[in-house]
């Protein structure tokens, strides 16, 4: 029997699931089995007690995109790219962004094309030194995709994203950092532990609070100024009504801990 390509474990104590992209030998790099695989793990992962999640790649590279080898080259049966994107790539970017709970991407070593649009789909990025992010489609003739175009103009500007997605060039984790790409650059012996911890203070927050301000800061890309205001307004109203607001407050006026319960 063939080793799972994604391999997954949800701590019970802190309630931080680690979602490993395991094809080691092979930067791991994505195939259809590999994304059967990660789609049952994040069903799995969703339906568990888990409040924050991790996603990182085994060996010396976070991902390296797409595997080439797992797609048909023959003349009479080439690949249909928009099909491979439209039935893998695209669900899983809008479904790593839709996720109520906060995702932390790990970045190890390289992540290369989809790879490196894969770790900007998540919330939050955390590299090791050696991490490095690379548009790597332009060398092979094609355009960034897995949301690609979107994420990269948002993070860094379009005239940034041009000059990644045009040179196919390396972007160092330390650059990516100042670029605003990653949220911290951590020694590469630290970066599991740095991301545990990370995921596990998210956990701590009140669920529907995470959940709300996931959704407000990335719809604030299509709204309009006014429209914002609403839609703050109306989280506030749903979330001041609710227990974690009352036990937030209440923790802060007799000076404990709270102990958010997720109503």
């Amino acid at each position: 029997m063939s080793e799972k390509s994604i391999l997954f474990h949800i701590d019970g104590d802190s309630r931080v699931a680690t979602l490993t992209l395991n094809r080691p030998d092979k930067l791991n790099s994505f195939t259809r089995a590999m994304h059967g695989e990660l789609s049952h793990a994040l069903t799995e992962i969703e339906a568990s007690n888990a409040r924050a999640l991790v996603i990182t790649g085994a060996g010396r590279g976070f991902c390296a995109g797409q595997d080439l080898a797992d797609l048909d080259f023959t003349p009479d049966s080439m690949t249909d790219l928009g099909d491979l994107i439209d039935e893998f790539f695209n669900p899983l970017v809008r479904r790593l962004q839709a996720m109520s709970l906060p995702v932390i991407a790990a970045v190890n070593g390289t992540a290369a094309g989809a790879g490196a649009n894969l770790a900007m789909a998540c919330d939050l990025i955390v590299a090791g030194r050696s991490a490095s992010f690379i548009q790597a489609f332009v060398k092979i003739g094609l355009v960034p995709d897995s949301g690609g175009t979107w994420l990269l103009p948002r993070r860094v500007g379009e005239a940034r994203a041009l000059g990644l997605a045009l040179t196919g060039e390396k972007l160092s984790a330390e650059r990516a950092e100042a670029w605003g790409i990653v949220w911290r650059v951590v020694d590469d012996q630290d970066l599991q532990q740095t991301a545990a911890q990370l995921a596990a203070q998210l956990a701590q927050h009140p669920a529907s609070a995470v959940a709300a301000i996931k959704h407000a800061i990335r719809a604030s890309a299509n709204n309009t100024l006014d429209q914002q205001l609403d839609l703050e307004r109306d989280w506030q109203r749903d979330l001041g009504a609710s227990h974690d607001y009352a036990e937030g407050v209440a923790a802060f006026k007799e000076k404990r801990a709270p102990r958010f319960e997720g109503l």
